[in-house]
């Protein structure tokens, strides 16, 4: 049998056999190596930058000069595109574009069940909503404007048609001063004096006309408030439009409302002026109150609910106000030494100074004193005391009370459970403690030199007293040659 070689694919460029080791794939064809190239400029294609086209190789840009669009509005990311059709590299084609897609017949749908605007059948790819019915997209435009619209611009009209929001607000919205586009008046369109449409009136009823039962309607006009203009204050029910200051009639929210004492509404500054305070001190924002001409007995005739004295209502004795008498509520509460004071009453006893629970010092007169009178009546005199560097004793009395250390009243404890220095009980605020029992701060102190002790350098000794480091070296450390403190030798002190 002859030898018969292998089909090989031939390369649509020169007609020739295409073999695996240089062949080139672009649109199910096979080509050469070298014949991979653009039929227009010659430049070398690859896989990236290939496009075939009738079993012709174009780069990108010659493929598009050759049969992409052309004119103004399309280009390769330019402002418009250009008439280039590759003349300059041998193009003689014909370049023209295609013609116009011509409009295409619709078939007609049952009556109601098509396009509002053609009739047609309207297919899910190209549906638009409104109205409950299905448009075409070319047909969902604005029957005044022709403007194409959205689900979000349209507005269904009362005619059937859909509008877009300005032809819409022109043709059925409000009219007359008061209303517009952003400005202070509505224009009163002219298509309603060619009698294409008549404007919408509205009613304005007047809600005092419906009478509610006494002490149950609007404060205001006494007719029943319904909930859709209902405001509440001080849980009385208003009409929106009678929720007004009872003073300058100005229009009233929840936030700016201020219920007065007399039953009625205000707002923050006429509340301020025939409620508030006046006088020096108060203000809005100023340094003093005025009184706008009042008198205190006007002031105080408008405030029935104020009494400035406290001793009005007395306290059962030992109960009330030390200063006083009267009676202390929750609200003016001032505690000092276990007892409650009125706010006004607690001051200085001596310079009446305002007091607060930080500047306040009891005194054993069951009083209250600031710190600097406090300080001088009850403070301890002499030099080293003071708010000058020396104390002078005014009234010719020592100035050191206690010389010995130890206390001058009171009874010795019993089964020696007192301080082990003086024998006298020991309280919690003056207890020291040792391994012998307990001390006052004062008898807290090293038997021999009299040195104040604390934690840190206190010494138990077997004789049942405290010493410094030093006195209980000497008398219980140990003596002779080899200890003593910090000496070569230890001495028979």
């Amino acid at each position: 049998m002859p030898f018969k070689p292998a089909d090989n694919p031939k390369c649509p460029k020169c007609g020739k056999s295409v073999y695996a080791a240089e062949e080139r794939v672009a649109g199910g064809l096979k080509w050469h190596k070298m014949c991979f190239k653009c039929g227009l400029c010659s430049k070398f294609l690859d896989s990236t930058n290939c496009s075939e086209h009738e079993g012709e190789l174009y780069c990108k840009n010659c493929h598009a000069r050759k049969f992409g669009p052309k004119g103004y509005g399309f280009g390769g990311g330019a402002g418009c595109l250009s008439m280039d059709k590759g003349e300059h590299l041998g193009n003689v084609e014909s370049t023209e574009a295609t013609s116009a897609l011509q409009p295409r017949a619709i078939a007609k749908a049952p009556e109601g069940e098509g396009c509002p605007r053609c009739g047609g059948f309207v297919y899910a790819a190209e549906q638009m909503l409104a109205r409950g019915r299905g448009w075409h997209r070319s047909c969902f435009h604005c029957a005044k404007c022709k403007r194409t619209l959205d689900s979000l611009e349209h507005c269904d009209g009362h005619d059937k048609e859909i509008y877009c929001r300005i032809c819409y607000a022109k043709k059925f919205g409000p009219k007359g001063y008061g209303y517009g586009q952003g400005g202070g008046a509505l224009q009163s369109d002219p298509a309603y004096i060619n009698g294409e449409s008549q404007p919408l009136h509205t009613t304005v009823l007047d809600t005092s006309i419906i009478k509610a039962k006494a002490g149950q309607g609007c404060p205001r006009c006494g007719g029943v408030v319904f909930a859709a203009e209902q405001v509440l204050s001080k849980s009385r029910e208003w009409h929106r439009k009678c929720f007004k200051c009872k003073d300058c009639h100005r229009v009233l929210d929840s936030i700016i409302a201020c219920d007065g004492p007399d039953s009625d509404v205000y707002c923050k500054t006429c509340y301020g002026k025939k409620w508030g305070p006046h006088g020096y001190g108060f203000a809005n924002g100023a340094g003093f109150l005025q009184t706008d001409g009042l008198s205190e007995d006007e002031i105080s005739s408008q405030r029935p609910f104020y009494n400035p004295d406290t001793t009005s209502i007395k306290a059962a004795p030992g109960e009330g106000c030390p200063r006083c008498g009267g009676k202390v509520f929750a609200a003016e509460q001032q505690l000092a030494k276990g007892t409650m004071w009125h706010k006004k009453c607690f001051s200085c006893c001596q310079c009446h100074r305002p007091l607060d629970s930080m500047l306040a010092c009891d005194g054993p007169d069951k009083e209250i004193y600031c710190r600097a009178c406090y300080g001088k009546n009850f403070g301890p005199k002499g030099f080293g005391y003071g708010h000058a560097p020396t104390l002078v004793s005014t009234g010719g009395e020592p100035t050191i009370q206690f010389p010995e250390g130890g206390p001058m009243t009171g009874h010795k404890a019993a089964d020696g459970k007192g301080c082990k220095k003086c024998g006298y009980e020991v309280y919690a605020a003056e207890q020291m403690i040792s391994k012998n029992g307990l001390w006052h701060k004062r008898c807290f102190a090293c038997l021999e030199c009299r040195r104040s002790l604390d934690s840190t350098n206190l010494n138990d000794a077997i004789d049942g007293y405290i010493y410094c480091r030093g006195c209980y070296a000497r008398k219980f450390g140990p003596k002779g040659c080899g200890f003593g403190i910090g000496a070569g030798a230890l001495t028979m002190a």
